[in-house]
C-alpha cells in the first residue's frame, strides 16, 4: 500500500501526472488544490503568497484524507505542492514508515514560468518567484524521488511507477530479513 503525492512548484505538472498515476493503476485520486479554503484561493487569485499560517489548516485536509486511504490499505495519489519539509512532515504523519512517498517534478524556472502563462488557474504567474523561495528539495532520508518535468507525461508517470516497483521490491526484502 502506497500513497504517492506528486509534489512541486506551481505549474510543474502535478494534476497530469497525478491523474496519469490514478488512471494507469486505478488508484483514488485527490487534487489537492480542492481542499484549499476560500480564503486561501482568494488570496492566491490576488497575487498574494500564501503564509504557513494559511497551508497549515489545507495541509491537515490533505493529511486527513492521506490517513483515510491508509486505514483501508487503498493506494492513492494526491497533487500537493508539498514545498517544505514541514509540510511532508504533516502529511507523512500517522502513516506507516513508507508508506507515503514524494515523486517531486522539478524543472528550470523558465519552463515552469512558460507553463504557467499558458494555462487558466487561480495561481498567477506572479507568485511563481515565492514558490521557488518556499521549495526545500526533498531530502535524502526522505522516501521520494526527483522527476525532471521536461520529459513527457507519459515518461514522467512511468518513472515514478519504475521507481515505486523497486522500493516495494527493497521494502518486501527489508521485512523477509528481520
Amino acid at each position: 500500500m502506497a500513497v504517492v503525492v506528486v509534489m512541486g512548484v506551481s505549474g510543474c505538472g502535478k494534476s497530469t501526472i497525478a491523474g496519469l498515476l490514478a488512471e494507469e493503476r486505478g488508484w483514488d485520486l485527490l487534487e489537492g488544490d480542492q481542499l484549499h479554503p476560500p480564503e486561501n484561493i482568494a488570496k492566491m487569485s490576488a497575487g498574494i503568497p500564501l503564509a504557513d499560517e494559511d497551508r497549515w489548516p489545507w495541509l491537515a485536509a490533505v493529511a486527513a484524507w492521506i490517513r483515510e486511504r491508509s486505514a483501508v490499505g487503498a493506494d492513492a495519489v494526491v497533487s500537493c505542492s508539498a514545498l517544505k519539509r514541514a509540510y511532508r512532515d504533516r502529511l507523512r504523519g500517522g502513516s506507516p514508515e513508507g508508506e507515503v512517498v514524494f515523486a517531486h517534478l522539478d524543472g528550470p524556472c523558465d519552463v515552469l514560468a512558460e507553463r504557467m502563462a499558458h494555462r487558466a488557474h487561480f495561481m498567477p504567474a506572479s507568485l511563481l518567484d515565492s514558490q521557488l523561495a518556499d521549495l526545500e528539495r526533498l531530502g535524502p532520508d526522505e522516501p521520494g524521488l526527483v522527476v525532471d518535468l521536461r520529459q513527457s507525461p507519459q515518461e514522467q508517470a512511468a518513472a515514478i511507477l519504475s521507481w515505486l516497483g523497486r522500493e516495494q521490491k527493497t521494502q518486501k526484502s527489508r521485512g523477509q530479513a528481520r
